[in-house]
């Protein structure tokens, strides 16, 4: 008589279960997600607010070269460098709180869809 041993052995990969979660959630509904799309609305809120800050920024940025190419390479621009360069600067010192007021501004057009979908995840 053969004697057969044939037992249950399972092994647990916390990796192996993570990457299965990984793969479920690309077949799932995007509805289905409401943390990824409070974590979307989230990102939209900063977004237009950081872009019309770089291009503020950047913009003032190039006008200070400017001025400071006006004053130190053509000398019949001084005043105008000067003038170009001040105006350079502040575009430069606007781009934080250009930032900081279209953020504010989108955070309140977005508040009622974001503080609904935070009451359905705590309370459901």
């Amino acid at each position: 008589m053969e004697n057969n041993n044939e037992a249950f052995s399972f092994t647990y990969s916390a990796k192996q279960q993570e990457e299965i979660r990984s793969i479920r959630q690309k077949y799932l509904p995007r509805e289905a997600d409401k943390m990824e799309q409070l974590r979307r609305l989230d990102k939209r809120a900063e977004r237009s607010g950081t872009m019309l800050s770089i291009i503020v920024g950047v913009t003032g940025a190039m006008l200070l070269g400017l001025g400071l190419a006006c004053i130190l390479s053509w000398k019949d621009f001084f005043i105008s460098g000067i003038i170009i360069g001040v105006i350079g600067l502040i575009g430069v010192a606007l781009a934080y709180p250009v930032f900081l007021i279209r953020t504010q501004k989108e955070r309140k057009k977005l508040a009622p869809e974001i503080m609904k979908l935070i009451d359905e995840l705590s309370h459901g």
